[in-house]
C-alpha cells in the first residue's frame, strides 16, 4: 500500500482506553485527504478504534498487526 502518510502517533505502551481517546482527539485536526498513522498495543484497540473513526465519518485504510503492535491508517474524506 503506497499511501502518504500525514501524521504518526505512537501510543504504544498506552494502557485502554487512552489510545482510542487519543486517537478521536487527533481526527478532528486532519484535513481533507489526510492520513493518519495509529501505532499501540492496547488489545482492544483493534475494536474501539475501527468502530470510533467510522462513527465520526473517518475512512479506515488498513488494519495490521504484527505481534502486539496495532497499526490503522485513518483517512478524513
Amino acid at each position: 500500500m503506497d499511501t502518504q502518510i500525514t501524521y504518526s502517533i505512537n501510543l504504544q505502551g498506552e494502557a485502554c482506553p487512552y489510545p482510542a481517546i487519543a486517537t478521536l482527539d487527533v481526527l478532528p485536526e486532519l484535513k481533507s485527504g489526510e492520513v493518519l498513522e495509529v501505532l499501540c498495543d492496547c488489545p482492544q484497540s483493534i475494536n474501539s478504534i475501527p468502530h470510533d473513526v467510522k462513527v465520526r465519518g473517518f475512512e479506515m485504510l488498513l488494519i495490521e498487526q504484527d505481534g502486539p503492535t496495532l497499526r490503522f491508517l485513518i483517512k478524513k474524506p
